[in-house]
């Protein structure tokens, strides 16, 4: 049985669709991925970045309440998050569209299958 990624704490419905669009349909599978590449992959489908949604996934990846950590362990995920953004702005989209029209596609159900 594959749990949906709602089935982790602290990841609701809008991170579960968000992990959707990006190819990712399973709390195993987010898992598996990490939370650096899951968020790469979720930059590369078009979320905006924001450090508080990749620090969250950090956290709910690890079994930790979204706010448990802080000081030099909270400095190190945002410099994780700035090297994700850096390498997700200098890697082209699969589908050779800028991410925020692949994503204005996909939401309107016009996105080519894949």
């Amino acid at each position: 049985m594959n749990d949906p990624v709602s089935s982790i704490r602290n990841l609701g419905p809008a991170m579960e669709e968000a992990c959707a669009q990006a190819g990712i349909h399973s709390a195993q599978e987010l898992r598996d991925l990490g939370a650096d590449e899951a968020y790469a992959r979720l930059l590369a489908a078009g979320t905006r970045p924001h450090f508080i949604g990749y620090y969250v996934l950090v956290m709910a990846l690890q079994g930790r309440p979204w706010n448990d950590c802080k000081g030099d362990e909270k400095k190190a995920l945002r410099e994780r998050f700035d090297a994700i953004k850096v390498k997700a702005k200098s890697t082209p989209p699969a589908d050779g569209l800028p991410a925020e029209l692949a994503q204005f596609l996909n939401t309107h159900g016009l996105a080519k299958p894949r």
